[in-house]
């Protein structure tokens, strides 16, 4: 074959570049066209996964997520109605991404407290979050492969509650005798009056806090999904009972996840006896309390803005973990 020359070999080189070009473009054109279909089955795959912790999932970091973020999602959702076809579907893609990946992969890793695995010997068990999580024990009981075991809702940091939760292995009993004799106590004392503030007793609830990684399985009871602390699972040094006013408890444990809290006593003379309102008289009722069960009280958290809860400690269940909030290092000052 006689090799071009000149202009004709410049037009043929041009030519087979543009061939080449074209043939590049319509592999690319195929494989946007494909993207989609197969992000839409990848994230179908991911959805079947997730499917049966969808309720905690989307529960913690969806509700506690920005406006923004939730903006994003419906922003995608919108664009892909108007502009049809693959090109819709990439700017949904885009508008979600962009929106919610970064903001929600840090929340999940440092507040958000979404369901992470850890190696486990039962590949069903997930791990809950960081940071203080609660369970409050709601006086229902339920027979759990075997045993009778306390209800009740699961409170993450960030004040999300999570429902149908059963607390499964070590404190179970420990746990349902100590909530009945909160709830004795209150049948005896609400209504009556406060002889320090004459304000009346408040009713008072029981909580467990679980210091870091909380082990959870689902299981399904007579149609019903329910969520299981399986408690042998956790060290006995990372749980901890207390109790407040029944109103504060999701108070409670976002107090005890927000840096600089800190816990301290009262002195017996302490003028916050005297105040004419839940506090005071809290202060009171939880030192009232003690007098009757494992319930010592006259502790309170004392948040940054000088704002204090007050609570009692259950000293049946005392992780040396949490040991801060029943031994504490303060004494709380009002006009300090």
């Amino acid at each position: 074959m006689q090799k071009l020359r000149g202009l004709d070999g410049i037009l043929d080189s041009l030519d087979r570049l543009e061939n080449t070009v074209k043939d590049g473009f319509k592999k690319i054109k195929n494989k946007i066209e494909e993207f989609p279909k197969y992000l839409d089955e990848r994230l179908e795959k991911i959805k079947y996964k997730i499917s049966e912790y969808k309720p905690i999932i989307i529960g913690s970091a969806f509700a506690a997520a920005p406006l923004y973020v939730k903006a994003s999602i419906l922003a995608g959702s919108y664009i892909e109605n108007i502009y049809k076809g693959p090109g819709g579907k990439i700017l949904k893609y885009v508008l979600i991404v962009g929106g919610i990946g970064i903001p929600v992969g840090l929340g999940i890793m440092l507040g958000l407290n979404a369901i992470h695995s850890l190696p486990s010997n039962n590949e069903h068990i997930q791990y809950l979050g960081s940071g203080y999580i609660a369970f409050e024990p709601n006086g229902q009981t339920i027979n759990y492969d075997g045993y009778i075991d306390p209800r009740g809702i699961l409170i993450l940091p960030n004040g999300t509650t999570i429902h149908n939760v059963i607390w499964n292995g070590q404190y179970a009993n420990t746990i349902i005798q100590n909530h009945n004799q909160i709830v004795q106590l209150n049948d005896q004392f609400v209504g009556q009056t406060d002889p320090i503030n004459n304000q009346p007793y408040v009713p008072l609830q029981d909580v467990y806090i679980i210091k870091g990684w909380v082990p959870i399985m689902n299981t399904t009871i007579d149609g019903q999904t329910y969520y299981v602390i399986e408690a042998n699972k956790i060290n006995p040094a990372d749980i901890a009972g207390f109790y407040t006013y029944q109103g504060w408890i999701s108070n409670f444990v976002e107090a005890m996840n927000t840096p600089g809290t800190y816990a301290a006593g009262l002195p017996g003379n302490s003028p916050v006896f005297q105040w004419t309102n839940t506090t005071g008289t809290l202060v009171y009722q939880t030192q009232l309390y003690g007098q009757y069960g494992p319930f010592p009280g006259r502790y309170v958290l004392v948040l940054p803005n000088n704002t204090i809860i007050p609570y009692g400690v259950n000293n049946d269940i005392t992780g040396a973990a949490l040991s801060n909030f029943y031994v504490p290092n303060h004494t709380y000052n009002p006009s300090s």
